[in-house]
C-alpha cells in the first residue's frame, strides 16, 4: 500500500503534468529529471523557470545549477527555479545557503465538480475567436498588449480541450472572463478576471461557473486552478466555490551578481 505522502506526491506529479501540457513552454529541455522550461516570447515564470520533478534526484546540484544559468542567459531570462513538493529538499538547502530569495508563493487548489450545485449556471458556448478573448483580457488589464503574440502561441499550443469564455454587456464592455483546459477527467482554470470597474458583482464567478459545467459535461470530475497565496480576495472565493488547497509552489530567484 502507498503511504500517504507517496499518494500525495502522485497527485502533485499528475497535476504539475497537466499543469504542463494547458500552459506551454516553446522549448522545454531535462537536466535529469529538471524540467527546464523556457519562452522567449511571453515573460511567465510558469514557462521560464527549472521544474524539478523528482525529490530523490539531487546529485551535482552545483554543476546543474550552472548549466541552467547559461540556458537561462542564453534566452535573456534570470534563472528561476519553481519549487514544487517535487523539488529534492536538498536543492532548496543550497538556495538558502547561497541568499535566492523565495517569492510568489502559489496556491494549487481542487474540488470535485460531482459535488458541484451547477444548476442555473449559464451554459457559455466557448469563444473560438482567440483575438478577441485576449483583446477584452487586456481591456480588463489581465494581460499587457505586448504579450499576446505570444499569448496566442501558448493558447494554440495547449495540447488539451481549450475553452475560452467571456462575458460582455450590450454594449461590447468585458464583464469577465476565463480560459479551461480540459484533459481526461481534470479541468484546469486559468485567467479568471473581472473587469476591474465591475468587482463584487459577481461577473468573476458566474464564468468561473460556467467554465466548470462546460468542463464537467466535456467529462471532467475535477477542477483544479492556481492563485497567488497572498491574493486572498480571490482564495476567499475559490474557497466559496468549495476549493480546498492540494500543495503549494514557489519561485526562487539568485541574489544579484550570480554568475552561475
Amino acid at each position: 500500500m502507498p503511504t500517504q505522502l507517496q499518494a500525495e506526491l502522485a497527485d502533485v506529479r499528475r497535476l504539475e503534468a497537466v499543469s504542463f501540457r494547458s500552459w506551454p513552454a516553446s522549448s522545454v529541455e531535462y537536466d535529469g529529471t529538471w524540467a527546464i522550461r523556457l519562452t522567449a516570447g511571453h515573460p511567465s515564470k510558469r514557462i521560464n523557470s527549472v521544474n524539478p520533478l523528482d525529490r530523490a534526484d539531487h546529485s551535482d546540484l552545483e554543476n546543474r545549477i550552472a548549466r541552467a544559468a547559461r540556458r537561462f542567459d542564453s534566452f535573456g531570462r534570470p534563472l528561476v527555479f519553481r519549487q514544487s513538493p517535487l523539488a529534492p529538499p536538498e536543492l532548496d538547502n543550497i538556495l538558502d545557503a547561497r541568499g535566492w530569495r523565495r517569492f510568489d508563493e502559489t496556491v494549487v487548489m481542487t474540488r470535485n465538480l460531482n459535488e458541484v450545485d451547477l444548476a442555473g449556471t449559464f451554459d457559455h458556448v466557448p469563444l473560438k475567436d482567440v483575438g478577441r478573448w485576449i483583446d477584452q483580457c487586456i481591456v480588463m488589464a489581465s494581460f499587457a498588449s505586448e504579450v499576446k503574440p505570444g499569448l496566442s502561441e501558448i493558447i494554440g499550443n495547449v495540447q488539451g480541450e481549450v475553452g475560452l469564455f467571456l462575458s460582455e454587456d450590450d454594449d461590447g464592455k468585458p464583464l469577465a472572463a476565463a480560459m479551461a483546459v480540459r484533459f481526461g477527467d481534470l479541468v484546469g482554470l486559468f485567467e479568471v478576471v473581472s473587469n476591474p470597474a465591475l468587482r463584487r458583482e459577481g461577473y468573476g464567478r458566474r464564468i468561473m461557473r460556467s467554465a466548470m459545467l462546460w468542463g464537467f459535461e466535456n467529462g471532467a470530475r475535477r477542477a483544479w486552478l492556481q492563485v497567488v497565496a497572498a491574493n486572498e480576495p480571490a482564495i476567499a472565493l475559490y474557497q466559496d466555490e468549495g476549493f480546498q488547497a492540494a500543495y503549494t509552489y514557489s519561485y526562487r530567484q539568485a541574489p544579484e551578481g550570480f554568475q552561475g
